[in-house]
């Protein structure tokens, strides 16, 4: 089986999300993909690679050349040349070469100190066995991302050196202006994790090294993530940190086996949950690495503005857009509803507060457009269920805030009626977990995922040139989980990573909504960081989380093993609290049990399912609590119900092809389909035009191929349908191809 990743360009196209299209699917056979493309192929080899055996073997195919060779946390090597002799290469090759596409990985960034919250104040007045105060003195941390400004007056006296995978030297800059589009975001993440001047950081005496391996506008590929673990790995990281993600929810991708990798050398590996919440099943790699340190995104305290009217039902919550001025208007202003922002569409805004709708352009152009036009603040709200994050470019001289497509909508309703005056209040907030943190779990394996949160909203930190920028997205959550770690590898250096993981995952903070109710696990993992608390526990659990996996059958039985350690110098006694009487579930748990000092015990857990599901797509979870003295010990479960409610398809990509009216398209499986295909619609009447690719009994990863629009005259744009169907369950992505057409109207 080849399983791949994703090349996530689009040539010549626009790719719009499309909903609506409810048919019943044929599926024909998949046609060859396009033989003579290049390519960049990522190969795992069973073992360590064999420079001279790979040097043999690619002799036998004039096009290709080996680039990179990858021994310290992914076996393999990664070749050019034309995509059907890597194919043949891998075909003649299997099982010893595993086939990957190079993806493309992208960091996405989107004013209180988060630091007294989690603990991280506390621990500068604590010593380690020298005498030393906790700052991460000692402590080496990799920061794999855009480069680093290692001339920022916070950063330089910490900077230790690194390596430019992009440009492939020894200079890890973040991207300029004459390079390319201008990058942030490695120099915001060092801020977090180690500032050390005007601003600090959670370990602000650690040393920092930066591996730039994504370019441009923040966006790098597989062997360039690859390469910077290496070289990481090689250069005695302590702790490595991975603010970049994808949107492929899948266990078994390169970069989340490399983090694994990194784990079992001793070094402990932190990545971002990924920006697709709120819904389940959203995390990507690598977060979805079993054993690196997966972190969400909750608020610290902020100050949030509610705009009210007078014939609202409730108060509408602003987000700020990053690189916005922040929303402070203290008294009431006049809505005025302009479509999508035009600036022939801004009249009679002076004053007001100016409501746009999202698309059409960027949201710079509709802010800068009511600027002029006068108004005092802009909202834009979104063009599809739910809240968005995004980005001011440049300066603005007003607000610019983000809501959602149903107050949107509401506050037209009202604006159409009669003239609407709207006033800002503010409430503060805190600890509440961001809408834009994905959640899991994670596909094929079912693991809870995050592991734990930390503050990523609004976090103020470092940037190029000299500046301060207030950013958020769980990029900004993983560095403060990388300085805490840095902390805890300095108070206890022989503890590893997977004890250092423990030790934040058991003392963690559960959080609750504003309604009082308890965030699912598989959206918060263990709760919010709590660094003090990590600092001096006592007591370790690992693993940190439970998942007992899918069940199919009734009575059946699972059994799950955690070793409790006794870190203190003096004897304790634990004991489990029995969960309270569950319908589906019995538990069976060990009776009090008592662990001297330094020693562990291995415990089993067991769950006994004694009645048949009512609703087969429920996901089970909570909390098992471990006792000690005044101490209590969480360790978040999940069960999955029989066949669950993930999504069978995700990522869909389509880039132009190698021949007129073609194009390639991507597309990850998590757990195969029975049926799968791609389909063609008009996207103003909705009429089937035909099937372009289908097939049954597909393997689990990315599938890709080539497909052929048929040619029709005068037609500016085509929605294509990726459906796929396991067990039941249907599920489909539909994307509108937009055309370039001549003076005659054909494409």
């Amino acid at each position: 089986m080849l399983r791949r990743l994703f090349l996530l360009t689009i040539v010549l196209l626009c790719l719009i999300p499309q909903k609506g299209f409810a048919q019943k699917w044929v599926f024909p056979s998949l046609p060859s993909p396009s033989p003579e493309e290049k390519a960049i192929m990522i190969f795992a080899t069973k073992g360590p690679p064999n420079i001279s055996e790979i040097k043999t073997v690619l002799n036998q195919y004039p096009s290709s050349s080996l680039r990179m060779i990858f021994t310290q946390t992914f076996e393999g090597f990664s070749v050019s040349g034309k995509r059907k002799e890597l194919l043949q290469l891998a075909r003649m090759y299997q099982p010893r070469y595993s086939m990957f596409e190079n993806s493309i990985y992208t960091v996405d960034a989107e004013v209180s100190s988060p630091l007294e919250i989690i603990g991280a104040k506390n621990a500068a007045s604590y010593t380690d066995s020298k005498g030393h105060r906790l700052t991460g003195k000692g402590i080496r941390i990799g920061v794999i991302d855009t480069g680093i400004d290692y001339t920022h007056p916070d950063l330089k006296a910490n900077y230790g050196g690194g390596f430019d995978l992009v440009d492939n030297d020894n200079n890890p800059m973040e991207t300029l202006d004459h390079q390319g589009k201008p990058t942030i975001h490695g120099t915001h993440v060092a801020g977090i994790i180690a500032a050390n001047g005007q601003m600090k950081g959670v370990a602000p005496e650690a040393k920092i090294f930066a591996y730039r391996a994504l370019g441009a506008g923040g966006s790098g590929t597989t062997e360039q993530v690859l390469s910077a673990i290496e070289r990481a790995v090689k250069d005695k990281m302590d702790i490595i940190n991975l603010s970049l993600g994808s949107n492929v929810n899948g266990p078994d991708l390169p970069i989340s086996l490399a983090l694994n990798k990194v784990v079992e050398e001793g070094i402990v590996a932190v990545t971002s949950n990924g920006n697709s919440g709120p819904h389940m099943w959203t995390v990507g790699t690598p977060g979805t690495s079993s054993k690196a340190i997966s972190v969400g995104a909750s608020t610290p305290t902020l100050r949030i503005p509610f705009l009210t009217t007078i014939r609202s039902n409730k108060p509408i919550k602003i987000t700020s857009l990053v690189g916005s001025k922040m929303w402070s208007l203290d008294r009431s202003y006049l809505i005025e509803e302009v479509g999508l922002g035009n600036k022939e569409e801004m009249k009679q805004l002076q004053g007001k507060i100016a409501l746009i709708q999202r698309g059409g352009m960027t949201f710079t152009e509709k802010a800068k457009n009511a600027e002029k036009a006068g108004a005092v603040g802009v909202l834009i709200y979104n063009n599809t269920k739910g809240n968005f994050m995004g980005k001011i470019e440049g300066s603005l001289s007003i607000p610019v805030g983000a809501i959602s497509k149903k107050d949107g909508e509401s506050l037209i309703k009202q604006v159409n009626k009669t003239k609407i005056l709207a006033k800002t209040i503010y409430k503060e907030e805190k600890d509440l977990l961001a809408d834009f943190s994905s959640r899991g779990p994670v596909t094929s394996n079912w693991s809870i995922k995050p592991d734990i949160i930390a503050p990523g909203v609004s976090i103020k930190s470092t940037v190029p040139n000299n500046r301060y920028l207030a950013l958020q997205g769980t990029s900004m959550a993983a560095p403060y989980i990388a300085g805490a770690a840095a902390l805890i590898k300095q108070a206890h250096p022989k503890w590893t990573p997977t004890e250092i993981k423990a030790a934040l995952m058991n003392t963690a903070t559960p959080l609750y909504n504003n309604g009082g109710a308890r965030y699912k696990v598989f959206e918060q993992g263990a709760g919010r960081v709590n660094i003090d608390k990590a600092i001096h526990t006592d007591t370790l659990v690992i693993p940190g989380s439970l998942s007992f996996g899918l069940l199919t059958n009734q009575f059946d039985e699972r059994r799950k093993e955690v070793v409790v350690q006794n870190m203190s110098q003096t004897t304790k006694q634990y004991r489990f609290r029995i969960p309270p009487n569950n319908l589906y579930v019995d538990w069976k748990l060990p009776l009090s049990f008592e662990l001297k000092p330094g020693e562990k015990k291995k415990i089993s857990i067991n769950a006994f399912i004694k009645r048949e599901f009512e609703n087969r797509n429920e996901i089970m979870e909570g909390e098992l609590l471990l006792l000690e003295a005044n101490e209590e010990i969480k360790i978040p479960y999940i069960f999955i119900k029989e066949e669950p409610s993930y999504p069978r398809l995700m990522g869909l990509t389509i880039v132009q092809g190698d021949r007129p009216n073609t194009y390639r398209y991507e597309v990850y499986l998590p757990m195969g389909a029975d049926e799968f295909g791609m389909a063609l619609f008009d996207p103003k009447t909705l009429d089937f035009k035909g099937y372009l690719d289908v097939g049954n009994n597909i393997s689990p990863g990315i599938k890709e191929n080539q497909i052929t629009i048929p040619n029709q005259e005068g037609v500016r744009q085509l929605v294509v349908v990726a459906f796929a169907r396991k067990n039941g369950f249907e599920d489909k992505i539909s994307q509108t191809l937009k055309f370039k057409t001549d003076l005659d109207g054909k494409k």
